[in-house]
């Protein structure tokens, strides 16, 4: 998966909470709560792990990249979403 650098500019301020109403808004559905995580699973099987720190505001770089790995969106998915324009 690569983005331009415009979208990763964008992205680089992405929240948790951000991504997890995200992740909802296109059907994905918790399924598990663990102290520092939350899994979502969508019905098409897809699964991502969400790990929130209180504190932590932002994700780094790789961290980002291997979820949005997992998530499997695309840029134009992103933009319907509003987590990109």
């Amino acid at each position: 998966m690569s983005f331009s650098k415009n979208v990763w500019d964008q992205l680089k301020s992405i929240t948790a909470r951000k991504l997890i109403t995200a992740l909802e808004k296109d059907g994905f559905i918790p399924d598990e709560e663990l102290r520092t995580e939350r899994i979502y699973r969508h019905p098409d099987g897809r699964r991502v792990s969400i790990h929130y720190h209180v504190g932590s505001k932002c994700y780094k770089h790789g961290m980002l990249k291997s979820l949005l790995g997992d998530i499997d969106w695309s840029e134009k998915d992103m933009r319907r979403l509003k987590l990109i324009k």
